[in-house]
Parts: C-alpha cells; sequence; structure tokens
C-alpha cells in the first residue's frame, strides 16, 4: 500500500510551496476520532493544507489497522466536506530506521527520523539510510539537527534520562549552523527540523520575556535559502485554555508557550512546517472537564467528546488563520455529524 491509495499527498512539495508563498503547513498531532473530524473540519473550514502528525506512542495506542483507516477516512471525510487542500500523514519522532520503513511501508507520506540525540556522523549516517529508503516511494523525509527540551513522548532525549521541561536556553543543544549545509548534503533529507528555543509540552519559556534565536534562524535561513524548515515544540499554551482547565478542577501551573507573534515571524524566516499537539490536548481535556463539572449526570462520551472537539476545532482555525498564514477565512457549512 502506498500513500497515494490512501488519497494522501507529498510533504515536500507542500513545504515547498509554503516556502515560496511565506506560509508554514500545520502539522498536528492526533491519537483519535475526535481529533481527527477536528482537524479536518477546520482545514476544511479554512481552506489549509494539512500534516496528520502521528507519534509511536499514538501508532501504538490506535494499532497500525485502525490508523490506516483513520488516515482514509480523514481524505474521504475532507473530500465530503469539499476541502481541495492536500493532507498527509507524518510520523513524528521516528527513533530509528525500522519504525520509518514500517510506516512508509504502511501507507505514510512522509517520515521524520530523529537522529538527534546522536553525534553528528551517526544521526547523518540513520537519517540518510531513511531517505534512501522513503524516496524510492516518493515518500518525504524530515530529520532533525540540535535538540529539544521538554517532554515528547517517543522523542529521544538529548544523552539523558531526566529532561526539565521548562529549560530551553542550554546553548550546546541549539542547531550549530555551521553543520545544516553539510548535514543536507550528506543526507538528502526533504526538511530539516531546527532548535532555536522551542520546547515540547506545556512549559516552555520560563518567562514572558524569553524569546526565540532568531539569530540561529536567520544564519541558518541564510544558508539553506530555499529549504523547508520546521518548528517543532510550538505550542502556544492558551491562556484561556489554562484558566479553563485549572477553573473545573486542573493544576496547570506556570503552563507558558511560544507567543503567535513569535511564530509568525520564524514562518516569514523560512519555516514552512510548524507542530502543535500540545494546545491541541489543552483544547481536548478544557472542553471535557467543563462538560463533567457543569453536567454532573452526563455519561454518555458523545457529549462530552463532542464538547472537545468543538473546542479543538475553534483552536485549529484560529492556528491557520492568524498564526500559519496557511487558511482563509472560515467556509460555512463545513462541520462535523454531531
Amino acid at each position: 500500500m502506498t500513500y497515494k491509495d490512501l488519497g494522501l499527498s507529498n510533504t515536500k512539495r507542500m513545504l515547498l510551496d509554503a516556502l515560496r508563498h511565506g506560509y508554514a503547513v500545520p502539522a498536528y498531532n492526533f491519537n483519535n476520532l475526535e481529533q481527527v473530524q477536528a482537524i479536518v473540519t477546520a482545514c476544511a473550514q479554512t481552506a489549509s493544507p494539512v500534516i496528520l502528525q502521528v507519534s509511536a506512542g499514538a501508532r501504538q495506542y490506535m494499532g497500525s489497522t485502525l490508523l490506516t483507516a483513520l488516515a482514509r477516512g480523514a481524505t474521504a471525510y475532507a473530500h465530503e466536506l469539499g476541502m481541495r487542500a492536500p493532507i498527509a500523514l507524518h510520523l513524528d519522532h521516528g527513533a530509528d530506521f525500522q519504525i520509518c520503513k514500517d510506516c512508509i511501508d504502511a501507507g505514510f507520506s512522509s517520515v521524520m527520523i530523529d537522529g538527534s540525540s546522536l553525534p553528528f556522523d551517526d544521526n547523518v549516517a540513520v537519517s540518510r539510510r531513511v531517505a534512501e529508503y522513503a524516496h524510492q516511494f516518493d515518500v518525504s523525509v524530515e530529520a532533525e539537527l540540535g535538540a529539544l527540551y521538554g517532554i515528547e513522548e517517543d522523542a529521544p532525549t538529548a544523552g539523558s534520562t531526566t529532561h526539565d521541561s521548562r529549560i530551553t536556553n542550554h546553548d550546546s543543544h541549539y542547531t550549530n549552523p555551521a553543520d545544516v549545509v553539510r548535514f543536507v548534503e550528506l543526507t538528502g533529507v526533504d526538511s530539516l527540523a531546527i532548535s532555536i528555543g522551542t520546547s515540547h509540552g506545556a512549559y516552555k519559556m520560563k518567562s514572558p520575556a524569553d524569546t526565540l534565536r532568531f539569530d540561529i534562524l536567520s544564519d541558518i535561513a541564510k544558508l539553506l535559502p530555499k529549504f523547508p524548515l520546521v518548528l517543532h515544540g510550538a505550542s502556544s499554551v492558551p491562556a484561556d485554555l489554562v484558566a479553563q482547565i485549572n477553573k473545573y478542577g486542573g493544576k496547570l501551573v506556570d503552563a507558558r508557550g511560544i507567543p503567535p507573534e513569535q511564530l509568525i515571524r520564524a514562518r516569514q524566516m523560512n519555516i514552512c512546517k510548524i507542530n502543535v499537539d500540545s494546545d491541541a490536548r489543552l483544547a481536548f481535556t478544557a472542553g471535557v472537564r467543563q462538560v463533567l463539572v457543569e453536567r454532573p449526570d452526563v455519561f454518555d462520551p458523545r457529549t462530552y467528546l463532542a464538547a472537545a472537539r468543538d473546542k479543538m476545532i475553534e483552536l485549529y482555525k484560529n492556528k491557520n488563520i492568524e498564526v500559519m498564514g496557511s487558511g482563509s477565512p472560515p467556509v460555512e457549512g463545513c462541520r462535523p455529524r454531531t
């Protein structure tokens, strides 16, 4: 089975188009049906291309058979909603060659090989091996150079088994601009995730005054002016969602993300794929918590899961239009089934 059999698109072409026109393709992680419904609905409403991302943990949670069925269903659902923008299915943070190969063989249109915790030469070797296999099937490959702090399920940690999700300013883990051209040439990958101060999880910047390392991004963009760059750990952790979760029994203290204006600036500097996961988890949790607290008699999962889905739809639409620059004002009539 190939990704074309599932109605999916190649991410290399998606990212090159974004690079030419100055927007970023949203890459949204999903773990269940409601997230797929929300992503496709929001992108149909805003006419935005989208990359559906799956971590190794999500793949294990859903099972490869149901995951493939969801991907096929996502493209059919998008067509039903009148969506014409491309959809890709991407492995996020593939730890080794084997998982990347398995996903390519299962119909993924894009994979990420994350050798960022390895020495440079080892990172090159595994990234090149994945690229050589993937390109036989016209599948795109993303690699990572530099390492992000924070909690990312299934992502290799930077040489440590402990990870402080609030530490983001260790120079030794930023991407070294001097390495990027050689890395891309040696590996043949199609896009490159870089580390400029983002981090995984809901606890990113230590204070509102913190900023991404745009000097590093500028240097890399000058060295790779026509090459797609990727930003991981780019959730903004909206304060209203955090407040709603806490209002209904949550305990998120000092949660802080990347300000939207910094993400907009980044995508104007060759960042053409922006990954978002934590924000959707926050929206999902806020919707569920509110229903269960305000309506304690509810026990039908469809009721609180629909609320979670609606929260995510609004989040994704805002991201597409206001942050990614990939979407247009909402198109009426594109709503999920109830």
